[in-house]
């Protein structure tokens, strides 16, 4: 695996995946049935808040026929963690996220952190580029760290690691679909 490129915001490996393998990635999201992604509020329900998120979403349940796709990801947030982050971690702490970004309804997904009242503590979240940069405009990956904030690269196959607590959006997609995976690994809390 490539050296991963380091930012005090995110950590990138780029083509992780093939263009076939991202097609298939593709295609499986596809065939599942994706609906609506709410907000979880405060109070800890769910609900819809278009001006928190517009997405539609499905969830990568392990099976065998993706079983490839979670050993990927295993040895991604492997070399990741053991190179840059060195967190205690217990390995995937959720079914992967397939997301989808339409232009024609603004997707987007305003500044949040990947924690909150969960059932175990997710430590480092992980975003593969499936979509070409070409495909779409806007829908852009931001991180807020260090007083800055960072644009993490838009190369199709590139998978972008952050740990769960920074602040991060996607900026509303104005033209195009922006596809993505999103997958979090989780931890004993942080001491």
């Amino acid at each position: 695996m490539a050296d991963p490129h380091y930012t005090d915001s995110f950590s990138s490996l780029l083509n992780v995946f093939t263009d076939e393998e991202m097609d298939c990635i593709i295609a499986y999201g596809e065939r599942l049935n994706a609906e609506k992604a709410g907000f979880q509020a405060g109070s800890g329900t769910s609900k819809s808040a278009d001006k928190i998120r517009i997405t539609q979403h499905a969830w990568f349940r392990p099976a065998p026929d993706i079983q490839w796709l979670y050993l990927r990801m295993e040895q991604v947030a492997r070399t990741l963690n053991e190179r840059i982050y060195q967190f205690d971690l217990t390995g995937f702490s959720e079914p992967f996220q397939y997301t989808v970004y339409h232009g024609s309804e603004g997707g987007h997904y305003d500044w949040h952190v990947d924690q909150g009242r969960l059932q175990v503590q997710r430590k480092l979240s992980f975003s593969v580029q499936l979509s070409d940069p070409s495909e779409y405009e806007g829908g852009e990956l931001q991180l807020h760290a260090a007083n800055d904030i960072s644009v993490a690269p838009r190369m199709r196959g590139t998978v972008v690691a952050f740990p769960a607590y920074t602040l991060h959006r996607v900026t509303p997609v104005t033209a195009g679909t922006r596809r993505s995976l999103v997958a979090w690994t989780a931890g004993p809390k942080f001491r």
